[in-house]
Order: structure tokens, then sequence, then C-alpha cells
């Protein structure tokens, strides 16, 4: 019997996803296919890592789903390119389907499984599930790609109202269920033979309250209202579908929609201009001299910085694997700007600890903090955290659930004065873009 397979991977879910829809209409029985990559794994030097244990947990629900409808999920681990090649020994595949993945090691990944299956005589093909939209679907009318981001939402807004809203919220029917190969269940190996350990941290639950969405544009910048959707860790595996939610968001808040946007703008900005995975934007700022003191860096990894609402957004990270939006931009600004450590360090730190870690938002967010970004805050933009707490916390209510020591003897002196920190931030920034 001749086969499909579908390959999943930031798309841990059977409803409205794109290139499982296109398999199932393939005519042809479709096998799906999950691979823990040891590629990745083996960069992952916490073995209590919590998006590993959110996305054996995701694969598990996967493959039930798949046993309660007669098929199953094969879940492998290793190295992709070696288990295609076994698979495609094993079965007689004809065509493999997969969604598409932008971040420059997947790039490589799929392009090498793709060689592999093209010199055995199978047929690829790729789809967009993971953004609204691709790069080269919003661009200057000289075909350029846009690099700030007010001017982006804009033009998207047009294509929307042009197109119609239907046509970018589409909805993949996956209904065709009877097209999954049939098959006994397989059991799956358990977490620790990944050499991974299950985490404590719970995960959010995949609903949304609406009154979140509509309150959104009011609440969305106070911390302690705890008024955001908390649903980064399932758009960044694919758990739900960002066309969904991205209808209801269009509907309920322009606000709420702009942010999904934000998404879309970074994820751009790695497709279009890639070395901004290893370098600044703007050139010039990588002539920036980082002090890069460890005992400050090492202070601000633990929350101990003497500015609470610093330390309340770095204990929340390390406890949660969760941090506010607005709290990203006050403790990324601080490691910057007050302490002068390179934001690939912040960078780097955030991708270990963040539960919805994405590649492009993440260093899109970092550039934009140390204005060396696309869209980026000036470098003479320097937030001052008590300021950002008497505005965003002004009752104290998240400083003193995260930092509980804060008024007494016990909490620490700031490790920086203000003040000093801004000139001497000034300073810097001012010689190496002087040059």
């Amino acid at each position: 019997m001749n086969y499909a397979a579908f390959w999943f991977r930031r798309d841990l879910r059977l409803e409205d996803n794109h290139g499982l829809s296109q398999a199932l209409k393939s005519g042809f029985a479709v096998i799906p296919v999950f691979i823990f990559d040891e590629s990745i794994l083996s960069k992952l030097s916490n073995k209590e890592d919590a998006r590993v244990s959110f996305i054996y947990k995701q694969v598990t629900v996967l493959k039930q789903e798949l046993q309660d409808l007669g098929s199953d999920l094969l879940v492998f681990a290793g190295k992709p390119e070696n288990i295609w090649n076994a698979l495609f020994d094993s079965y007689a595949i004809k065509q493999l389907y997969y969604n598409r993945d932008y971040e420059s090691y997947a790039i490589q990944r799929d392009q090498a499984v793709k060689e592999l299956a093209i010199s055995k005589n199978i047929a690829c093909f790729s789809f967009k599930d993971h953004v609204l939209f691709e790069k080269d679907e919003c661009l200057k009318d000289d075909g350029s790609p846009y690099t700030v981001f007010t001017a982006y939402k804009n033009r998207l807004l047009k294509q929307i109202d042009m197109i119609g809203p239907g046509h970018v919220f589409v909805n993949h029917d996956c209904s065709n269920v009877s097209s999954f190969w049939k098959c006994n269940s397989m059991p799956m190996f358990e977490l620790q033979q990944l050499g991974f350990k299950p985490s404590s941290l719970e995960f959010p639950e995949l609903s949304i309250r609406q009154s979140i969405i509509k309150q959104y544009s009011e609440k969305r910048d106070y911390p302690y209202e705890d008024a955001t959707s908390h649903l980064g860790i399932h758009f960044r595996f694919g758990s739900i579908s960002i066309r969904q939610k991205a209808k209801a968001a269009f509907a309920l808040s322009p606000i709420y929609f702009s942010e999904l946007l934000w998404r879309d703008f970074y994820s751009m900005i790695l497709q279009a201009f890639p070395y901004v995975e290893y370098s600044c934007f703007k050139p010039a700022y990588n002539l920036i001299e980082w002090e890069n003191n460890e005992q400050f860096f090492k202070a601000w990894c633990e929350g101990k910085t003497g500015y609470p609402m610093v330390d309340a957004g770095m204990r929340q990270l390390n406890q949660t694997g969760f941090m506010h939006n607005r709290l990203r931009m006050i403790t990324a600004s601080f490691l910057v700007k007050h302490l002068l450590v390179d934001w690939k360090w912040g960078e780097a730190y955030f991708a270990e600890k963040l539960l919805d870690f994405d590649l492009a938002s993440n260093n899109g967010g970092w550039q934009w903090a140390a204005g060396c970004g696309t869209d980026a805050a000036p470098y003479f933009r320097i937030f001052n955290p008590e300021l950002q707490q008497q505005r965003f916390d002004p009752e104290f209510k998240f400083i003193k659930k995260w930092v509980p020591e804060f008024g007494t003897e016990k909490y620490l002196p700031p490790i920086v004065n203000h003040q000093e920190a801004r000139t001497k931030c000034l300073d810097v920034f001012k010689k190496a873009l002087s040059n």
C-alpha cells in the first residue's frame, strides 16, 4: 500500500492544521510522524526543561487522539534525516507533507530531508501554518521588506480589508479522518528515555476568556492584573491555531490583534534578514564595548538587583517560565542599559527560561530593547525602573508577590545608581555609534 506522511513539528494539533489538511486530501493513507530531534535536545543543559515536558505531553495527547480514530502517531527520537531514511525504506511513502519553520537550523534540516526524499522519488510539500503572513506576502511598493512595525501593520490591515478576513483566517479542514492509515496502537517511550525529567511547572490552559481579549488594551500593561492570555507556549508549539485566535482578536480587540502581528513581524525579519540571529540588525551597534560584569549578570538572573520591578520580573520568570511583556521590556532594558551587559547574554537566558521561547520574537524583543534592532527604542531611551513601578505597579501588588522581602532590611540596595548608569550608558553608546 502507498502512503503519504505528515511530519508534525510546531503544529501539535489535528484541528485547522494546514499541511495536515492537504495530506488528508492527497488520496493516500496518511502516516503521522513526530520526531524528538536530538540536535535540539542535546543543546538543552537543563534536564528538567519544561518545554520538553510540554512537547511530550502534547505529543501524548496527539497520539491518543489518533489512536481513538483507529490510527496512531509514530514517535521517534534521533536525527530527523536518519529517521526519515529508515521510514522511507520501511513504508511505501510517495509524498511527504509538513508546515514550514523559519529558523536557520530548521531550514537546513528540512532541506536535507527534502533532498533525501527527492533522491527516493518522494514528493515534498510544505505549507504556511505557524504565521498569518510570510515574508513575501507583505512588502513595500518597491518590493523590499518592512523594517518598521507600524507601517507593516498598516499595510497588513489594508490587505486584510481588501482580500477579506475569511481568506486570512481560513480554517483548514482536517475532518477527513478516514484518510489516516489504519493500524494497531503502539506504545510510546517514557520521557525519561529522552534523558529528561518531568517538569513541576504548570502549563497554561488552551482556552482563553473573551473578557481577557476585550479588556486587553486597558489592563495589559499591569502585571498584577494577570490580564494577558498566557497562550504563548501554545502558539510556539502550535497546539492552537494562530488563525483561529487571530480571527477572534480581529473581531474583539485591535490591540490584541496588533500584538499577534508582532509575531509575524519578527518572523518576517528573521526570514528576510537571517543574520539577526547572530548580529545586530543595525551593524554599528556591534561596536558597543559591553562591560559584561558577570556578578551584575548573576544578580540580574537571580532577581537580586535592588530594583524591585526588575527583580519581580526575573523571579516570576525563574519560578514559572513566564514573564509579563511589560516586565520583559523593563528587565531587558535594565540589563543592557543599566548594567551594560551584552543583549545576547539576556537573549540566551530568556531562551533557556521562557516556556514560550521563540527565536524570532525573543531576538526581536532584545534587539528592540538594546536599540540595535528594527523599529527599535532609541539608544537614549532608558527605562527608569522606579518610574515604571510607579506607573504599572503603584500599590506594589506584583512586587510584594514575587519579592516578599521588599520593604524590609533583607532587601538588597540597588547594585547601580540609575542616573549614573544612564549617563555611562549614553557615553558608551555614543562612542560606538560615532565611529
